[in-house]
Protein backbone atom coordinates (compact mmCIF):
# COMPACT_ATOMS: atom_id res chain seq x y z
CA UNK A 1 0.00 0.00 0.00
CA UNK A 2 1.32 3.48 -0.95
CA UNK A 3 0.72 6.36 1.94
CA UNK A 4 -0.99 9.28 0.20
CA UNK A 5 0.72 12.70 0.37
CA UNK A 6 -0.53 14.61 2.88
CA UNK A 7 -1.10 18.34 2.84
CA UNK A 8 0.14 20.45 5.81
CA UNK A 9 -2.64 22.92 6.22
CA UNK A 10 -1.25 26.62 7.01
CA UNK A 11 -2.91 29.82 7.39
CA UNK A 12 -2.61 31.79 4.12
CA UNK A 13 -1.75 35.19 4.09
CA UNK A 14 -3.65 36.12 1.15
CA UNK A 15 -7.77 36.80 1.41
CA UNK A 16 -9.35 36.86 -1.85
CA UNK A 17 -9.36 40.39 -4.02
CA UNK A 18 -5.94 40.87 -2.59
CA UNK A 19 -3.89 42.75 -4.80
CA UNK A 20 -0.94 40.25 -5.47
CA UNK A 21 2.61 39.87 -7.28
CA UNK A 22 3.50 36.21 -8.67
CA UNK A 23 6.90 35.64 -7.81
CA UNK A 24 7.84 32.27 -9.29
CA UNK A 25 6.22 30.70 -12.74
CA UNK A 26 5.73 31.96 -16.48
CA UNK A 27 3.54 34.54 -15.14
CA UNK A 28 6.67 35.95 -12.46
CA UNK A 29 6.39 39.87 -12.11
CA UNK A 30 2.53 40.35 -13.03
CA UNK A 31 0.26 42.51 -10.38
CA UNK A 32 -3.32 40.94 -10.19
CA UNK A 33 -5.84 40.29 -7.56
CA UNK A 34 -6.83 36.81 -6.18
CA UNK A 35 -10.12 35.32 -7.19
CA UNK A 36 -10.26 32.39 -4.84
CA UNK A 37 -8.14 30.70 -1.98
CA UNK A 38 -8.34 26.98 -1.89
CA UNK A 39 -7.13 26.89 2.44
CA UNK A 40 -7.28 22.78 2.55
CA UNK A 41 -5.06 22.30 -0.77
CA UNK A 42 -2.96 25.93 0.54
CA UNK A 43 -3.81 27.31 -3.69
CA UNK A 44 -5.12 30.35 -4.41
CA UNK A 45 -6.66 31.31 -8.05
CA UNK A 46 -5.03 34.76 -9.19
CA UNK A 47 -6.72 36.39 -12.02
CA UNK A 48 -5.61 36.21 -15.86
CA UNK A 49 -2.38 33.76 -14.47
CA UNK A 50 -1.52 30.47 -14.57
CA UNK A 51 -3.25 30.15 -17.73
CA UNK A 52 -4.18 26.48 -18.94
CA UNK A 53 -6.51 24.93 -21.78
CA UNK A 54 -8.97 22.97 -21.58
CA UNK A 55 -10.87 20.33 -23.60
CA UNK A 56 -14.75 20.80 -22.65
CA UNK A 57 -17.09 18.56 -24.19
CA UNK A 58 -20.20 20.70 -25.89
CA UNK A 59 -23.20 19.94 -22.74
CA UNK A 60 -26.61 21.07 -23.75
CA UNK A 61 -26.96 24.52 -25.54
CA UNK A 62 -23.07 25.29 -25.04
CA UNK A 63 -20.53 24.66 -27.98
CA UNK A 64 -17.51 22.56 -26.73
CA UNK A 65 -13.88 23.45 -27.66
CA UNK A 66 -10.82 24.77 -25.73
CA UNK A 67 -11.70 26.85 -22.84
CA UNK A 68 -8.58 28.69 -21.39
CA UNK A 69 -8.96 29.37 -17.71
CA UNK A 70 -7.13 30.32 -14.62
CA UNK A 71 -5.20 26.91 -12.49
CA UNK A 72 -4.66 27.32 -8.88
CA UNK A 73 -1.13 27.38 -7.47
CA UNK A 74 0.75 27.27 -4.62
CA UNK A 75 0.35 29.99 -2.10
CA UNK A 76 3.54 30.35 -1.54
CA UNK A 77 4.12 31.51 -4.96
CA UNK A 78 2.58 34.64 -4.62
CA UNK A 79 3.79 37.97 -1.96
CA UNK A 80 0.82 40.80 -1.19
CA UNK A 81 1.26 44.31 -2.99
CA UNK A 82 1.77 47.13 -0.81
CA UNK A 83 -0.37 50.20 -2.71
CA UNK A 84 1.47 52.69 -0.57
CA UNK A 85 5.46 51.19 -1.17
CA UNK A 86 4.75 49.88 -4.60
CA UNK A 87 6.34 47.09 -4.01
CA UNK A 88 5.54 43.35 -3.11
CA UNK A 89 5.89 42.57 0.59
CA UNK A 90 5.53 40.70 3.52
CA UNK A 91 2.98 41.43 6.29
CA UNK A 92 3.04 41.40 10.16
CA UNK A 93 -0.24 41.92 11.95
CA UNK A 94 -0.42 44.10 14.57
CA UNK A 95 -3.85 45.14 17.00
CA UNK A 96 -5.28 48.30 16.07
CA UNK A 97 -8.39 49.67 18.10
CA UNK A 98 -8.69 45.61 19.41
CA UNK A 99 -8.87 44.38 15.84
CA UNK A 100 -6.33 42.21 14.99
CA UNK A 101 -4.97 43.71 11.13
CA UNK A 102 -2.37 43.01 8.79
CA UNK A 103 0.41 45.57 7.94
CA UNK A 104 3.37 46.37 5.61
CA UNK A 105 6.80 45.17 6.95
CA UNK A 106 8.64 47.90 4.84
CA UNK A 107 6.52 51.08 4.94
CA UNK A 108 4.27 50.13 7.86
CA UNK A 109 1.24 51.24 6.05
CA UNK A 110 -2.45 49.56 7.21
CA UNK A 111 -3.57 46.98 4.38
CA UNK A 112 -6.70 45.83 6.14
Amino acid sequence: MRNKKTVEKHPIHVKSGDKVVITSGKDKGKVSSVKKVITSENKVIVEGANIVTKAQKAQGGNQGGLIKTEAAMDSSKVMLYCSACEKATRIKYDVIDNKKVRVCKKCGERID
